[in-house]
């Protein structure tokens, strides 16, 4: 059965909500769905988003609240270079520029409604060169396109309205010039920022002649970063706040400079491709000592962290040996305690032991019947021959269990814990514990003992 929020999809859109939820390990079915229908079913778009979000990129349905742009432009050493069109002088002059400004405003007005036409031809080529995932702009060099906006359902809204540079120039995802500004300062590099009027007269031909130009192309791709915004759009806005432009087109030299990313160079004016290029190569040189020191002072902070790191690995492993040999220093005390303790436990059964035993003699002493008398018929004449070579006389009566031997050599200092009697005529052993062959101890005279015997006393402790 389908889940309740699967219930009114299709089966299309059902496969992409359990392959979207695989890929993103989503589990709640709801967002895998909002976010689905945010990007109006696109699987690789909606994947793509969520990714930037977990690399720290905002979603483009989840644009970070603006807030100042933190450049430095208050340097009083920033290089300025401003290019203005050429005004008319005398009346003559001013006569001519009277005469043609009907035809200037004719033409720009057909030649805007042009662009307008050319737009719609060439989507689809636009299409091609724009990746879905970011704004990375990858024309070809002597191409020249404008947009507005989305390009597709699928695509994230670009910043630039004219950004249809060249090959690899660098164009921030969704268009957040902060990002740009952070990736230059990690870099150190130069970023070169492009303000774009839309609707000054010189902003189309600076894009087709100035920045397309092959040498243009080659110069940004080799010694900078390069960002592109419109001014018609928010973030370019933010930054035309920050960075107050005088007229365009206008492009800015940033770099990071006293550990600030600060303006050093300010290009206002339709400027030329070569002299753009003195220019941009100008303000490079001049400013190159800065990203030198500072790359020396970066690289002096690395060493100096490496080798705080490889210190503090030093100290880890000094206090990991210490505290390896601690472990084992109280392990062995603790081994040595075990024993210790191990032996006093010994030493104390061993006590109990010989004080039970002891017991265990007083006790068989004192139940022995008493001896009988030399004269008595019926009495048994023993000489035990122990196994330390002593030798113990008593009498028994002939009706006395063998127990009563075993009993009184039991009894006996010298005798050992465990022990066995022995006949000699015949060889043969007592029985005078319980068996199962006797379970009752035969008396001395079912035994066969004579009134004389000399019975030996076998030891049986180590056995």
């Amino acid at each position: 059965m389908a889940a309740p929020e699967e219930r009114d999809l299709t089966q299309e859109q059902t496969e992409k909500l359990l392959q979207f939820q695989d890929l993103t390990g989503i589990e709640s079915m709801d967002q895998c769905r909002h976010t689905l229908e945010q990007h109006n079913w696109n699987i690789e778009a909606a994947v793509q988003d969520r990714l930037n979000e977990q690399e720290g990129v905002p979603s483009v349905f989840n644009p970070p609240p603006s807030r100042p742009l933190q450049v430095n432009t208050a340097d009083h050493r920033i290089y300025s270079y401003v290019v203005s069109r050429p005004q008319p002088r005398g009346l003559l002059g001013w006569g001519y520029y009277l005469i043609m400004l009907p035809f200037r405003f004719t033409y720009y007005t057909i030649l805007d409604i042009f662009r307008e036409q050319s737009l719609k031809v060439r989507t689809d080529q636009l299409q091609r060169c724009i990746c879905t995932a970011c704004c990375f702009v990858a024309l070809e060099p002597d191409c020249i396109l404008r947009f507005d906006g989305p390009l597709t359902g699928d695509s994230p809204p670009l910043a630039a309205k004219p950004v249809a540079l060249c090959r690899n120039l660098y164009k921030l995802a969704h268009s957040v010039c902060t990002t740009a500004l952070n990736d230059a300062k990690r870099e150190l590099r130069f970023l070169l920022v492009y303000l774009h009027g839309d609707d000054h007269q010189d902003s189309d031909e600076f894009c087709r002649n100035t920045l397309c130009a092959p040498e243009v192309i080659s110069l940004i791709n080799t010694r900078m970063l390069f960002w592109a915004c419109s001014t018609n759009k928010p973030e370019g806005y933010r930054v035309s706040q920050a960075l107050r432009e005088n007229t365009y087109p206008f492009l800015a030299m940033i770099m990071l400079k006293d550990r600030r990313m600060t303006v050093v160079g300010r290009l206002e004016g339709l400027i030329q491709p070569d002299d753009l290029i003195n220019q941009l190569t100008f303000i490079m040189d001049a400013n190159q000592t800065y990203l030198v020191s500072e790359r020396l002072e970066r690289e002096e902070r690395n060493q100096t962290q490496v080798l705080r790191q490889q210190q503090d690995e030093a100290y880890l492993a000094s206090l990991r040996a210490d505290q390896e040999k601690e472990r084992k220093k109280r392990e062995e005390r603790e081994r040595k305690r075990r024993k210790e303790e191990e032996v006093q436990q010994q030493k104390l059964a061993e006590e109990r032991r010989r004080r039970n035993l002891q017991e265990e003699k007083e006790r068989k002493l004192e139940c022995l019947p008493p001896e009988p008398s030399p004269d008595d018929p019926e009495s048994v004449k023993i000489i035990f021959k122990l196994p330390n070579d002593s030798r113990v006389e008593r009498r028994f009566h002939f009706s006395q269990s063998l127990t009563v031997i075993h009993d009184f050599l039991f009894s006996l200092k010298e005798s050992p814990e465990k022990f066995q009697i022995e006949a000699n005529f015949p060889r043969r052993v007592l029985p005078c514990l319980p068996s199962e062959e006797w379970p009752n101890p035969p008396t001395l005279q079912e035994a066969g003992l004579s009134h004389t015997e000399v019975l030996f006393v076998q030891d049986l402790t180590d056995e």
